[in-house]
């Protein structure tokens, strides 16, 4: 380099500092042309973006790229500046081209990036005809096309094309069965409710080979559904496949802890906890949700067996401050579970605001503890005055609704559901609770009946929805009916409540020993649970 170049360098930077950033990044730009320095060429680059000069930015990247046409980096800024500049139309060629200059082990990273990359596109059909189009070299490749198709598909499924991204998910897929791509790319679908997705993820965790990630997204995305027996299958069979896994104990325990089974959600939860331990670097806490997840899972076990000791040391174990608001309230649950009401929503009161969401939280944290403590009336007080600042909020309305149930103001919740309705038309739950609210004091079957068939189609897998059903025909004189629903909603999700409720048509059905038994098994899930306690009570049994 000349004395004039590092001369001119120097005049370069010190305008842009001072203010002066179009002919300070001339200046280096320049600079970086007669040099063919690709260090030069990004200073130029950084330069006109920090100084938000698109066009400059844009000069800058293929100035750079034309000097220095193998230059991956220099593909990558173009590529990024043209999106930033919504200059989609073009971006297919800088694309395909910066695929192709890019070394062998970073092909698949690149291609599955671009989903995230287009992202914010407006256009969504634009952004992903411009992604097909910059893949077709990749889809001839038999080590890329998983890849290739699993982004194609992404991005269809962004435009809102559900039907594309399966048979995008379906070429990936036949182009390599082994590989994960297409199989994640089918549990977004199976999110997205494509019931023919399941296929494809069914296929992938047939083979041996299958990957561990496939088979947590699928036992997550089963709890999700309601079907905690699959859920509980797949885990297993990863548990067998590869025990030192950490993830799978950490889910298999929460589901355990989420069905009342505490003996093995404490072990599984205690496992994870250990493997994390063992194969952590020394010295190097982990900074995952998981472990502060676990603690709080073995937190909320310990107080459900009445040891406050060992769920009081469980808390303070949990060091991470996100975590800080739940533990408080875990902390104001367990004050309420000894009978300390207003020590408890003082509690609540107390805990750290780290958002802006937390002051709605706590809110919905105290107007909960409240209807759990038999004091509904004041829980729909609290959340309705929050709701004259947020009328339109759907989960405060929600919340606000189910306080007044239980305070017994029934034309209030109606009027607070239908109002979900009106702004969420795809509220499984609204629906499902006022349907349930009228099939329970046996008011306006037909109708709660018709409400509760809208929540099944909304949400058909949701084992709470199919005992709302079961309780209906119950109430509509189909007692067998009910118990076939109700059984299957029971080995779908063990529950208390619906452990109550099948116990119920089973006695009516003269099953008197059926009956007693299944009231056993809600009582060992949850001896508290209000409609369990009052269904034994009102027929005089003790199972």
């Amino acid at each position: 380099m000349t004395a004039r170049l590092m001369y001119e360098l120097l005049v370069g930077e010190l305008l842009f500092r001072e203010g002066d950033a179009q002919k300070g990044t001339a200046y280096v730009l320049d600079a970086a042309r007669r040099l063919g320095d690709e260090s030069l060429f990004k200073r130029a680059t950084e330069m006109a973006i920090q100084s938000r000069s698109g066009p400059t930015a844009l000069e800058a990247t293929r100035a750079w790229r034309q000097a220095l046409p193998s230059s991956s980096e220099a593909g990558q800024y173009e590529l990024q500046v043209l999106i930033v500049l919504g200059r989609i139309g073009e971006t297919e060629e800088p694309a395909r081209r910066l695929l192709a200059t890019l070394p062998a082990a970073d092909k698949v990273a690149f291609i599955t990036a671009l989903p995230t990359l287009y992202q914010r596109v407006p256009d969504k059909t634009e952004a992903a005809r411009v992604v097909e189009g910059s893949l077709a070299d990749a889809l001839k490749n038999p080590s890329l096309a998983p890849a290739a198709w699993t982004s194609i598909g992404r991005m269809r499924l962004q435009a809102g094309d559900k039907a594309g991204a399966l048979a995008a998910a379906t070429l990936g897929q036949n182009a390599s069965a082994q590989s994960e791509w297409p199989a994640l790319l089918a549990l977004q679908l199976m999110a997205a409710n494509e019931p023919k997705a399941e296929a494809l993820i069914k296929r992938h965790l047939a083979r041996s080979d299958a990957r561990p990630e496939v088979h947590i997204g699928y036992a997550r995305a089963l709890i999700e559904q309601g079907r905690q027996a699959d859920a509980h299958a797949q885990l297993d069979t990863l548990i067998r496949r590869a025990p030192d896994r950490p993830e799978s104990w950490l889910v298999r325990g929460a589901l355990f802890a989420d069905e009342n089974k505490d003996a093995q959600a404490e072990a599984d939860l205690q496992r994870y906890l250990k493997l994390l331990e063992s194969t952590a670097p020394a010295n190097a806490p982990d900074r995952s949700e998981g472990p502060d997840h676990a603690r709080m899972m073995l937190a909320r076990i310990a107080e459900r067996r009445g040891d406050y000791g060992a769920a009081e040391q469980w808390l303070a174990a949990v060091d991470s401050p996100e975590q800080a608001l739940s533990v408080q309230t875990r902390r104001a649950q367990m004050l309420a579970r000894q009978g300390k009401l207003e020590e408890a929503r003082e509690a609540i009161r107390r805990a750290p605001e780290r958002t802006p969401d937390d002051k709605r939280l706590k809110l919905q944290a105290e107007a909960q503890m409240l209807r759990d403590n038999q004091q509904a009336a004041q829980a729909y007080q609290l959340l309705s005055d929050e709701l004259e600042k947020s009328p339109d909020d759907d989960g405060l309305l929600y919340d606000a609704a189910m306080a007044a149930e239980r305070a017994n103001q029934l034309d209030t919740m109606e009027r607070l559901l239908r109002r979900v309705i009106e702004l969420k038309p795809d509220a499984a739950h609204a629906y499902n609770a006022l349907g349930y609210s009228f099939a329970d004091r046996g008011m306006r079957l037909d109708e709660a009946r018709a409400l509760i068939e809208k929540a099944v189609q909304l949400s058909p897998d949701d084992a709470y929805i199919q005992d709302s059903l079961a309780w209906v025909h119950f109430r509509l004189g189909n007692a067998r009916q009910a118990r076939k629903i109700l059984e299957n909603a029971y080995k779908k999700r063990p529950d208390a409540e619906i452990a109550a409720h099948l116990g119920e048509v089973l006695w009516t059905l003269g099953e008197r020993d059926g009956a007693r038994r299944v009231w056993r098994e809600g009582l060992r899930l949850d001896a508290r649970n209000e409609a369990l306690v009052k269904a034994l009570q009102r027929l005089g049994v003790t199972p």
